[in-house]
């Protein structure tokens, strides 16, 4: 089972079996009811999510509940520098500045901990650190990621780079 299908499966499935509701894996689930369209027999269908992640202009991180990152898509290489190589297996302090980690690891452990998240789902603008040094500013979207049992097992995020926008704006307010 791939990442990107346990963040985007956010419903759990039913089958009835003489009257007795029972809970299927993801991959028994039907894949419109998984929110695809099935291409049967072709092995397209196995890396359709893997190639969606990594085509996306979006980047995609996803860490477990360590803090890891277990995934970095092509986006995330463009945005902050670092290779797949690099990003695999490091903490996501790699790319939180200093003075934003306390806050960070205590929402991200809050969030491990308790299976909800303050942010979900809203955009959210922070700084990030490319791997130059430089300051971003992105824009962030977080969801947990949850086994079919419900545990969390991790955390992805989508970040935008909306550095150029920003500076824009503060540009043109300060003009003002």
């Amino acid at each position: 089972m791939s990442v990107l299908s346990d963040v985007f499966d956010g419903s759990s499935a039913a089958n009835v079996n003489f009257g007795a509701p029972r809970e299927l894996t993801t991959e028994q689930r039907p894949a419109r009811a998984r929110g695809y369209r099935s291409l049967e027999g072709s092995m397209e269908n196995d890396l359709l999510p893997e190639r969606i992640l990594d085509q996306i202009a979006d980047a995609v991180i996803y860490a477990d509940r360590s803090g890891e990152i277990a995934r970095w898509n092509r986006a995330s290489v463009a945005m902050f520098g670092f290779s797949s190589e690099e990003a695999l297996g490091q903490r996501l302090d790699l790319i939180i500045p200093g003075h934003l980690r306390a806050p960070h690891w205590r929402g991200f452990d809050a969030a491990m901990s308790t299976g909800v998240m303050k942010l979900q789902g809203r955009p959210t603008l922070t700084r990030a650190l490319h791997k130059s040094g430089r300051k971003l500013y992105v824009e962030l979207t977080f969801a947990l990621v949850k086994g079919v049992d419900g545990d969390v097992l991790g955390s992805v995020a989508m970040a935008r780079d909306v550095t150029e926008r920003i500076e824009r704006e503060r540009s043109a307010a300060r003009a003002a």
